[in-house]
């Protein structure tokens, strides 16, 4: 079996949403970046946590997981978000803009369909902080089917946490035959 593909999403993982008072973690530094989509004159405010990238590298460079990004920030995810973070170039889903109000227009997670059909019969870890139960039902289906699949959900308001990673190594490492490419 190749190794599991590891889907990242930003917001609300990397990047945490503000709390009621509209405080982020004290371990998150305030970054201004410039989406593709954007002007210099109008940057967006991200705020991440050094640590991030060491704890994510320690996971990579196991070579029982192959990254890749899954996150509405796109290719901006390597070119923006990962050299704040000293992550090397990723790959990304790429990802349609849909005109949706709600991420869940269908009762799940908008990614979703995207992804499955990305994946196709590829073992998968993903960390993304949106999932409903539905999500959570197709990602128990996809393992009952033979092709393991784990989902994490990291709290968007405090982001990805160190027992998060210590979850997809160990679950990683359970898998047979798992030899990077």
């Amino acid at each position: 079996m190749r190794p599991p593909y590891l889907l990242l999403d930003i917001d609300g993982v990397l990047i945490p949403f503000p709390d009621e008072h509209g405080s982020t973690p004290t371990t998150h530094a305030r970054h201004d970046v410039v989406p593709a989509d954007r002007s210099a004159d109008n940057p967006v405010t991200v705020w991440l946590d050094p640590g991030h990238g060491p704890a994510l590298m320690d996971v990579i460079s196991t070579g029982l997981v192959t990254p890749v990004w899954c996150t509405s920030w796109r290719q901006d995810a390597t070119t923006l978000i990962g050299p704040l973070l000293d992550l090397p170039p990723l790959p990304h889903v790429d990802l349609p803009r849909p005109q949706i109000t709600t991420s869940h227009p269908n009762g799940y997670l908008w990614k979703r369909d995207h992804v499955d059909a990305w994946l196709a019969d590829a073992p998968v870890v993903w960390i993304d902080d949106d999932f409903t139960s539905l999500d959570h039902a197709w990602a128990a289906g996809r393992t009952a089917r033979g092709t393991p699949t784990l989902l994490v959900q990291p709290d968007p308001h405090l982001g990805l946490q160190p027992e998060h990673l210590t979850e997809v190594t160990k679950w990683a490492a359970q898998l047979p035959t798992v030899h990077a490419a």
